[in-house]
């Protein structure tokens, strides 16, 4: 293994662990600061993310791309932008680093570091919801960097996510290492671990969805940027 490549998995480990903290620690946080209202706590919960997620990809795009998410290396590779050994590589460093920011944000919340959450969330709804949350995520992504914007996808990846917090019902996991991450948080962002393979059979679905409808809607774009 290189020292491009240790770097770039040190970057998405870090990156995926402080999204991680970001999500869970911002949903205690609005737990605590809005008992009984979970409008107001999701709405707390989504405008942190939507701040704190364009400033990762920030700091960490140049080093690794600022994946933090599977289903994003997945379609990267599929994609033919990534050889599929960063990607092996990758993924358990996504998810190792989600895992490491949810015992973070527990201990900086005075919590267990590890408390298995028992928030139920699978339901057929929510499975649709999360194809479509995954699917515009991988769409938001791709067909920006197709089309010569992707500039502004830090920007854009932060609007979307802190949107599709409130229209979808699944309040928008659209990320298998995150949901694996939020199972070891008993709070208001956690997942209980009979929810977790649900809604990750969801992400992959919706990935491959919007791979196919990038790869069919933008290639004229692509073929004229080459």
């Amino acid at each position: 293994m290189n020292t491009s490549l240790l770097r770039r998995l040190a970057a998405e480990f870090l990156g995926s662990a402080l999204l991680a903290a970001l999500v869970i620690g911002s949903g205690i946080a609005a737990q605590r600061l809005s008992p009984g209202d979970v409008g107001l706590q999701l709405l707390e919960n989504a405008f942190a993310t939507a701040l704190g997620l364009p400033v990762l990809i920030l700091v960490f795009a140049t080093i690794s791309g600022a994946h933090f998410n599977p289903a994003v290396s997945l379609v990267d590779s599929a994609m033919g932008l990534r050889a599929w050994r960063d990607t092996a590589f990758y993924i358990p460093a996504q998810v190792v680093g989600c895992i490491a920011g949810a015992v973070l944000a527990n201990l900086m919340f005075g919590g267990s570091a590890i408390s298995l959450s028992t928030t139920d969330r699978m339901s057929p709804p929510t499975f649709l919801a999360e194809v479509v949350a995954t699917a515009g995520l991988i769409l938001v992504i791709f067909a920006l960097a197709r089309t010569g914007r992707a500039h502004v996808t830090p920007w854009a990846v932060g609007a979307y996510i802190g949107a599709a917090y409130f229209f979808t019902s699944s309040s928008s996991f659209a990320n298998p290492a995150i949901t694996i991450g939020r199972m070891f948080s008993d709070t208001f962002a956690g997942i209980a671990p009979s929810s977790a393979p649900g809604y990750i059979a969801a992400q992959l679905l919706g990935a491959a969805l919007a791979w196919g409808l990038v790869r069919w809607m933008f290639a004229a774009e692509r073929e004229r940027l080459a």
